[in-house]
């Protein structure tokens, strides 16, 4: 049940386009919320909404800086992304064996009608 209820949380904070272009960003580098922010010509308290939905479903992680503990730095955590590709997986195996066996219902059939 926790599994199901990280990768609705997973699904939730994906739903958002904008929270989609921030991953995208963030895939290449770890990124303060001030880059976030003017990065998509966004208030900061705006962009704060999405980094909150996104570190309560576990996609993204903070880190203060050892410097200044006012700056944020946020970048992605793997685990939500490999549930989701676990998930994915599963659904393509039944789809697969679902095509399959209609596959071979198909040729059956076909093969009865010849006779």
């Amino acid at each position: 049940m926790a599994a199901a209820h990280a990768l609705d949380e997973t699904f939730g904070a994906l739903a958002d386009p904008t929270r989609r272009r921030v991953i995208d960003l963030l895939r290449k580098k770890p990124r303060r919320a001030g880059e976030l922010a003017t990065a998509f010509r966004m208030s900061a308290p705006a962009m704060s909404r999405h980094l909150r939905v996104l570190r309560k479903s576990g996609i993204v992680e903070e880190e203060g800086l050892p410097d200044d503990a006012r700056v944020r730095v946020y970048r992605l955590r793997p685990q939500p992304f490999t549930q989701l590709r676990d998930w994915l997986d599963e659904v393509e195996t039944f789809w697969s064996e679902q095509l399959d066996a209609f596959k071979e219902h198909a040729e059956a059939v076909a093969k009865e009608k010849k006779r």
